[in-house]
């Protein structure tokens, strides 16, 4: 391709104004249009996360997750420092809360030191050393890990886009992508648009936007939604930092945990519940087109199958005050159900495949000059600066 070479991201989420910045930086002539349906960036998944930079504990080494994790985390606490965004490295605690879950714990400690990661076990007493109220077996230290507010980072970057020359369009949803002549065609509710190289990066939609672009997704994305409450101004002193359950390995969630926030207040979540829309962040909303999806979908009945007792069980969270409340208290057990008021939800874009197999790492598939994002969820936020240097690298120029 001679000249200057053109390019669209669809989606402003964090992945795709990573992936925008980091074609500015390295092709500083290129044209670089960033399209999003939404009226400002980060109104998704970037915009409704826990704040989380995970330090690349849970992934299997070798993944795409634990090297870009990992990268990930530094590159983003880098980012917030030299841009003024408030970033704090305050370490978690993930603990074992009976000693069925202490060879878990192990296997989560050896993971972690294959990951090359600076993680220690310790005693109930050393663990009450940094978390006073917590209840535990045993727990594993993660010094690395930190909080920031990923918002902000996203308003950062549209603005590094802007001043590099790029361009953001909001309220620019794609309707049709066609392929002529060697250029991609992009159709949108605010007019067409002619490129050279697309990078989808549309999180809930990203499957969509691979079909009208031709492509045949390996997986479906289904939306997860999970639900945060957050302890009341009173009760903060009862969280210093982190606090995490020991995971299901079956499972990509994390398990309900607590997170103190840069801006002081504790979260408690997230629980996971199919969503009945790709953007349903309430039990109401309801997408006729996205739950028809969903029931034509074998991958998800054969999911549904596998797992029935873990979705029912976080179904009866999600509905029960109490029950969300006694899971809180297994990690720290002066939570009670006064102690919370209900925060906001966000929804997960959890690629599965026809088989019913969540897919597990990062999906990010390339076609003639077209490449597409299909599963990003966490640690995509934490990780968005190294899958953007990854997406970049393939790139025809």
């Amino acid at each position: 391709m001679a000249g200057v070479t053109r390019y669209v991201v669809v989606g402003a989420g964090i992945v795709g104004l990573s992936t925008a910045r980091r074609i500015l930086s390295e092709q500083p002539d290129a044209q670089v249009t960033v399209l999003e349906k939404e009226s400002a960036p980060a109104r998704h998944q970037t915009g409704h996360n826990s704040g989380v930079i995970h330090a690349g504990v849970y992934y299997r080494p070798g993944s795409l997750k634990a090297r870009l994790c990992r990268a990930g985390r530094s590159s983003m606490v880098r980012f917030c420092a030299e841009n003024g965004i408030p970033v704090q490295v305050t370490g978690k605690l993930i603990v074992a809360t009976d000693d069925a879950e202490l060879p878990r714990l192990r296997a989560l400690h050896e993971r972690a030191v294959a990951n090359g990661l600076r993680v220690r076990m310790i005693t109930p007493a050393e663990a009450r050393e940094h978390e006073p109220h917590v209840r535990c077996r045993a727990a594993l230290h993660v010094a690395s890990t930190g909080i920031t507010d990923f918002g902000e980072v996203c308003r950062t970057l549209a603005a590094l886009i802007g001043r590099a020359g790029g361009e953001l369009r909001f309220g620019a949803r794609v309707t049709g992508i066609a392929v002529r002549g060697g250029e991609q065609v992009v159709r949108t509710t605010t007019g067409e648009l002619h490129a050279d190289v697309l990078v989808n990066c549309a999180g809930l939609h990203a499957d969509r936007v691979a079909r009208l672009a031709g492509v045949t997704p390996p997986a479906r994305i289904i939306p997860f939604r999970g639900e945060y409450y957050e302890l009341r101004p009173q009760r903060r002193e009862l969280v210093r930092g982190l606090i995490y359950p020991v995971p299901d390995p079956r499972f990509p969630f994390l398990g309900v945990h607590l997170t103190r926030m840069v801006d002081g207040s504790v979260h408690a979540g997230p629980n996971a519940v199919l969503a009945l829309a790709r953007e349903g962040y309430s039990w109401g909303r309801i997408d006729l087109r996205d739950v028809a999806d969903l029931a034509a979908y074998p991958g998800l009945w054969r999911l549904a199958r596998r797992h029935l007792g873990y979705g029912l069980t976080e179904v009866r969270r999600s509905l029960s005050l109490r029950r969300f409340a006694q899971s809180l208290a297994r990690l720290v057990p002066a939570i009670t159900e006064a102690d919370l008021i209900r925060a906001g939800a966000g929804v997960r874009a959890q690629a599965i495949a026809p088989d019913g197999a969540l897919v597990d790492d990062f999906l990010i598939v390339n076609r003639a000059r077209q490449v597409h994002v299909l599963n990003a969820p966490s640690p995509a936020a934490t990780s968005a600066f190294e899958i953007a240097k990854h997406i970049v690298a393939r790139l025809p120029r």
